[in-house]
């Protein structure tokens, strides 16, 4: 068996690929690839044929996309399949079922995940708090749809302008769900998103709130710790896939691949409640 792991842009997505060739029936399990910790699939011996099964190691809802090539295998469900599991969910995703009882069988089998659940909706009545303290203001760098780099699954995301070791504030409460804060590079080449330090929090309705681009060692929250809307969470910086200091805040649900579909959400500011951020306006927090 042949494993290997791979990180991506925002550090939240895993990729693992196993390759296993069978002459002769498995006759226990095969050794689980585990993705950081957070996800395994299992492969087990099923008279002559093989079952996958999923291991969220995590009191977090994940979600993965997962594909087959095989040689003498038929699969009980259409593929790629994309599946959410729940907070230290145990599940049965596959079944491969031997074509030619005489023949031998090959399969290659690899997927991508991210935390967070497929069918996760915005409340269309929350108002989120800008992301710092109140009555700070900051300039949008990037506000909803800008074309430099918020288009697609980033459409609704939000750059503010914050020089380095400005206190990042919670938005909406939830659960810190990820951490990553051991990183001290910035730079726009392709790869450099994997050097970004930033703040996964779970919210009530499935969705995430991601705070990008912080400062090295700059998460002042711990891992699974409840927090609350309005509470300083972190400090800001320069990590990651940057041209230059700022954070990075958005709100998303998962979809498939490992990828993360940005979400109209509307912010209280001093002036009112706003559903469409600006590039180049400021917005002060109430």
């Amino acid at each position: 068996m042949r494993v290997a792991h791979l990180f991506n842009v925002r550090g939240l997505i895993a990729a693992a690929v196993v390759a296993v060739s069978m002459l002769s029936p498995l006759r226990a399990a095969l050794a689980a690839p585990c993705s950081e910790d957070w996800i395994c699939i299992d492969a087990a011996d099923a008279n002559g044929g093989l079952t996958l099964t999923a291991r969220n190691l995590r009191s977090f809802p994940v979600t993965f996309t997962l594909d087959t090539r095989t040689t003498n295998l038929q699969p009980d469900k259409t593929l790629p399949l994309t599946i959410t599991l729940g907070a230290d969910e145990r599940r049965q995703i596959l079944r491969l079922s031997k074509i030619d009882e005489q023949e031998s069988y090959r399969f290659r089998y690899w997927y991508d995940w991210t935390i967070g659940e497929t069918d996760a909706a915005s409340d269309p009545d929350y108002v989120y708090a800008l992301p710092y303290a109140k009555g700070e203001s900051y300039r949008v760098l990037q506000g909803f749809g800008a074309e430099f780099s918020h288009t697609g699954l980033e459409y609704f995301a939000v750059d503010f302008d914050m020089t380095e070791g400005t206190p990042v504030h919670a938005a909406r409460g939830g659960r810190v769900a990820r951490i990553v804060e051991h990183n001290d590079r910035g730079c726009w080449e392709d790869g450099c998103g994997k050097f970004a330090n930033y703040i996964v929090v779970l919210h009530d309705d499935g969705t995430t709130g991601e705070y990008y681009h912080l400062r090295r060692d700059g998460a002042l929250v711990e891992p699974g710790e409840r927090i609350e809307r309005g509470q300083k969470i972190g400090l800001s910086g320069n990590t990651g896939h940057t041209t230059m200091p700022h954070l990075h805040f958005a709100v998303y649900r998962a979809t498939e691949w490992g990828r993360t579909q940005s979400l109209a959400i509307r912010f209280e500011t001093s002036e009112g409640i706003v559903d469409r951020i600006r590039s180049g306006r400021r917005y002060r927090a109430r």
